[in-house]
């Protein structure tokens, strides 16, 4: 009988931890697939392939040639695309899908979080927050800062960002994860007023958030975009071995 085969769509703390807890299985073969955006991705175990699959029919394609039995979608929150042709994908094979989605950040008494729904609206409400900007949204989404040409930013990205950007930014080329200290010692450094960043939820990113409290500072969050209608959510890796029948629910 030929093992399970399963496809994890990564990127992800959380993709790692579940190829981890799935190759202890002799019966499940793993298979993670990585978009190819980041050159030096952290190791994973089982099979691995990077790039991406052409869109939901060619992600079809690829469920029918390799025989998977089931696709979970862990990729970050903001993944809106991939995640939509995970879907369609799943609803044109027949194949289960599953989404592994962490919870998202949820604001305390003493923060001070504007929520917008995009970077586009983050840009508006920038001038009116703080005039030196701590960008932790990713290297794809500057350019909805650039015309803010009165501000000074800093990003803060794993790879270098490609222009468009503002005119007033320095770069910050680093890999987390970031203790609290070191979030309040770069929120000073650069004497930054406001923070910008996504909710991409889970403790690992979260001593940002909590510098930012302590030092009183405004947080612009972006929302995340909504789910595909009617996709198998599920917050954490247990969550996902249950569905497979592999961890008692």
């Amino acid at each position: 009988m030929s093992p399970r085969h399963i496809l994890i769509l990564g990127g992800t703390t959380e993709a790692r931890e579940l190829a981890a807890a799935l190759t202890a299985h002799p019966d499940v073969r793993v298979t993670t697939s990585l978009a190819g955006r980041v050159s030096r991705p952290g190791a994973v175990e089982g099979d691995l392939r990077v790039g991406g699959f052409g869109g939901a029919e060619g992600l079809a394609d690829w469920l029918c040639a390799e025989h998977v039995d089931t696709v979970v979608d862990a990729t970050h929150p903001f993944a809106q695309s991939i995640t939509a042709n995970t879907a369609r994908a799943a609803q044109a094979t027949g194949v289960p899908a599953v989404v592994l989605r962490r919870p998202g950040w949820r604001p305390g008494p003493e923060d001070r979080w504007h929520e917008v729904a995009s970077l586009d609206d983050a840009a508006a409400l920038l001038p009116s927050l703080g005039h030196r900007v701590l960008l932790t949204t990713g290297r794809l989404g500057l350019a909805a800062f650039a015309q803010l040409t009165d501000l000074h930013f800093v990003a803060r990205s794993v790879e270098p960002p490609e222009p468009p950007m503002p005119p007033h930014i320095e770069v910050l080329l680093a890999r987390g994860p970031f203790t609290v200290a070191d979030e309040t010692a770069l929120l000073r450094e650069h004497r930054i007023d406001v923070l910008v960043t996504k909710d991409s939820g889970g403790a690992a990113t979260s001593p940002k958030l909590t510098a930012a409290r302590r030092l009183t500072l405004p947080v612009v969050v972006v929302r995340r975009p909504p789910l595909p209608e009617g996709v198998d959510t599920v917050p954490d890796v247990a969550g996902v071995l249950a569905r497979l029948g592999l961890l008692a629910p």
